[in-house]
């Protein structure tokens, strides 16, 4: 805190989180983002309970996997254990073989990554753009084009020979990337194209939801997130076999039958059990009225940093895109002055956070190739996330 011009930002600062109490009134240490739950998702659960399916089978399992294919406008939703369990299934379901590449981002949560890891297949990573913080398709056409080769139909790395098989773009914070233009480029060179959608339920990209551009779509439903069920994924497709094919391994790829056990390959326990189903099936009927809820947060947000006349910028939602803001995030106007704000929060019992350290920048991804990663390099920087649970109606 040396330098007098972040010092005498402690004013500035407390201004924020002034309007954050004033946002969230009733808490004591305002967290990043919690649930939000009512009566109707305790009724749920509990007939959930009374039924006695509590595992892998049950009617909110299937409920649940329409109502997602309903609102998002996919042709089928298959439910998995988690977001990680759904990304590492659709990858599987995309033929990622061990040596493979797949081409994603490093500004992104672990999981995207260690999704392909599980694979053993090789992660590539290019650059973001600025506005949206998802994968740059200038970024992704400008590293084919200088690294790989059309080969029979395939997408070749020059260099090592490896097939580059799939591709995962994130949609970050909610934010819609140009998943258009990359789902282009994909159909271009050969690529599979599965949307890390994780964050993004409820985000719309030129009246699309997003997870619906490519070969599959993956979302969370993390405790963390607008919707939760505890802990849950989720794959949206349009192809019929896929979807198949993703509910027959991700239920240990057991072949029906009344009674007999019989897996004729290696399949996953990645099915997401019908209790935590349930929450899921209540949550979804909030889901327009969380959203309503945190976009009035973001506008609020906004509205305060363009009076506060603070040096940060609200990262708004791209041109195009109906955001769910999942997460608020500010670019501060330098490093130092990021860490001085996160240190002042922590003081003032508000947490924020930092945007997760880069891919690369992890030991297990330290050998990956990328493409230098200019702009998310400079963003993760900058990059803090801000208090963003639904805000109780008073």
């Amino acid at each position: 805190m040396s330098d007098p011009s972040v010092s005498d930002r402690r004013q500035e600062y407390k201004l924020l989180f002034e309007f954050i109490r004033n946002a969230f009134p009733n808490e004591g240490v305002i967290p990043l983002h919690e649930p939000r739950f009512s009566a109707l998702d305790k009724q749920y659960v509990n007939e959930a309970i009374d039924s006695t399916f509590v595992s892998s089978v049950g009617a909110f399992v299937d409920r649940f996997e329409r109502q997602i294919a309903e609102y998002t406008g996919a042709g089928y939703a298959v439910a998995a254990v988690n977001g990680t369990a759904a990304l590492h299934l659709a990858l599987v379901l995309c033929d990622v073989q061990p040596g493979d590449e797949v081409i994603t981002q490093a500004l992104t949560f672990v999981a995207t990554g260690a999704a392909i890891l599980y694979c053993r297949a090789n992660p590539v990573m290019v650059d973001v753009d600025r506005d949206s913080l998802g994968m740059s398709a200038d970024a992704l056409r400008n590293w084919l084009e200088n690294n790989a080769r059309k080969e029979g139909g395939v997408a070749i790395n020059q260099s090592t020979g490896a097939v580059i098989k799939a591709c995962v773009p994130v949609h970050v914070f909610g934010h819609p990337c140009r998943v258009d233009q990359i789902r282009d480029i994909c159909q271009e060179w050969g690529i599979k194209l599965v949307e890390d959608a994780s964050e993004s339920l409820g985000s719309f990209y030129k009246g699309h939801h997003t997870g619906t551009f490519g070969d599959m779509g993956v979302f969370s439903f993390n405790g963390n997130k607008v919707v939760t069920t505890g802990g849950g994924g989720v794959i949206v497709t349009n192809n019929e076999r896929l979807a198949q094919r993703a509910k027959f391994l991700s239920t240990t790829a057991k072949q029906p039958h009344p009674y007999e056990f019989f897996h004729p390959e290696l399949g996953y326990n990645y099915r997401l059990p019908n209790l935590n189903a349930a929450l899921g099936c209540a949550q979804l009927e909030q889901l327009e009225e969380f959203i309503e809820a945190k976009r009035e947060l973001a506008h609020a947000y906004r509205d305060f940093f363009n009076l506060a006349g603070m040096s940060v910028t609200f990262v708004e939602e791209p041109l195009e895109c109906r955001s769910n803001y999942w997460l608020n995030a500010i670019l501060t106007s330098s490093e130092q002055e990021k860490t001085a704000l996160l240190e002042a929060a922590l003081e003032e019992s508000v947490q924020m956070r930092p945007v997760w350290r880069l891919l690369h920048e992890l030991p297990m991804f330290e050998d990956c190739a990328h493409d230098g990663l200019t702009a998310s390099i400079e963003l993760s920087r900058r990059l803090i996330n801000l208090p963003s649970s639904v805000v109780r109606r008073r």
